[in-house]
C-alpha cells in the first residue's frame, strides 16, 4: 500500500465524505501507477518495447482491482473509527486487531498510514461531535449509503464481518456497538438477519448455528437446506476475490464457520 493511496483517501474523505474517500483513492492510485507506468514506459522504449495494446489492458484491469481494493480498505478503516468508539472508548485489542490486519496483509508501512487514518478519524469525530452530537454519525450515515452505491452486496457483506470481528476483538460485543453494527448494516442496505449471523458465527451451540442459518430450530429440513443454500451462495469466497488473497482468505473462513454450523444441524436432525 504506497502513501499516494492512503493520502488521496484521506483527503477525499475530509471534503468530500466516503465517496470523496473513494475518488481520492482512485486519484492515489492513479499517481502511484502513473509513475511506475511512466518508468516502465521509458524502459520500454529503450528496448524495443511491443505489445502495447496487451500492456494497457493489463494496466486498466490492475488499476480497477487495485481500486475496488484500496476503497474497501479505505471504507473499512473510516467505518471501524465508528464502531471503535460506539461505546465511549477506544479499546486497545481493537486498534490492535486493524494493525494486525494492516501488518500482515500490506507491510509495516501500511500498520503506520493506517493507524494515522484512524486517529485523524477520531480527531474529526471529537470535532464534528462538539458542535452537534450527531454529526459524526450522519455523517457514516451518508458514507454507507455511498458505500452501498460503489460496493456490491458480497463486498459489504465482508466489510461488515471485519466490523464484527474488531468489536469482538475485546471479548465482548456491548449493546452500543451491536446497535452501531446494526445501524452501520441497515445504511449499508444489508439486512439485520445478516448481522445476527455473524454475531453467532464464532459460538459453538445448537442454537447458535441456526442463529448463523437465520432460521428457526422449528424449521423443516428443505427450509434448513435452503437456508444454507442462500447463505453459502452470498458469502461464497469467490465474490470477493477481486479484493486480493488476503480477504478472500478472510472469506474461507467465514464459508467454513457457515459449513460448520450447517453440519452441526445435519448431524442433530440426522440429515
Amino acid at each position: 500500500m504506497s502513501a499516494g493511496k492512503w493520502i488521496g483517501g484521506i483527503l477525499g474523505f475530509m471534503s468530500g465524505g466516503a465517496l470523496g474517500a473513494l475518488a481520492g483513492v482512485a486519484l492515489g492510485a492513479l499517481f502511484d501507477y502513473g509513475l511506475k507506468a511512466v518508468n516502465k514506459d521509458g524502459e520500454g522504449r529503450g528496448s524495443g518495447f511491443v505489445d502495447d495494446d496487451d500492456a494497457w489492458a493489463q494496466a486498466q484491469r490492475r488499476q480497477y482491482y487495485e481500486g475496488q481494493r484500496n476503497s474497501f480498505l479505505f471504507s473499512l478503516l473510516v467505518l471501524a473509527s465508528y464502531i471503535i468508539k460506539a461505546d465511549g472508548k477506544v479499546m486497545h485489542s481493537e486498534m490492535e486487531f486493524v494493525r494486525r490486519f494492516l501488518r500482515m496483509n500490506f507491510g509495516e508501512a501500511a500498520v503506520e498510514h493506517g493507524n494515522r487514518i484512524l486517529l485523524k478519524l477520531f480527531d474529526e469525530q471529537k470535532r464534528m461531535n462538539a458542535g452537534d452530537p450527531y454529526a459524526f454519525r450522519n455523517l457514516i450515515r451518508k458514507s454507507c449509503a455511498q458505500i452501498a452505491a460503489n460496493m456490491d452486496y458480497s463486498q459489504r457483506l465482508q466489510l461488515l464481518n471485519f466490523l464484527v470481528m474488531i468489536a469482538q476483538a475485546d471479548g465482548s460485543v456491548p449493546r452500543g456497538e451491536v446497535d452501531a453494527l446494526r445501524e452501520v448494516a441497515r445504511c449499508m442496505g444489508l439486512a439485520d438477519s445478516e448481522l445476527d449471523s455473524m454475531l453467532k458465527l464464532s459460538g459453538g451451540t445448537l442454537d447458535d448455528a441456526y442463529a448463523v442459518l437465520g432460521v428457526s430450530p422449528d424449521a423443516t429440513d428443505d427450509e434448513v437446506r435452503r437456508a444454507y443454500r442462500t447463505l453459502a451462495l452470498k458469502h461464497h469466497p469467490d465474490r470477493v476475490a477481486a479484493l486480493g488473497d488476503d480477504i478472500r482468505r478472510a472469506a474461507e473462513k467465514k464459508f467454513q464457520e457457515i459449513n460448520e454450523a450447517k453440519e452441526r444441524i445435519y448431524k442433530a436432525r440426522g440429515m
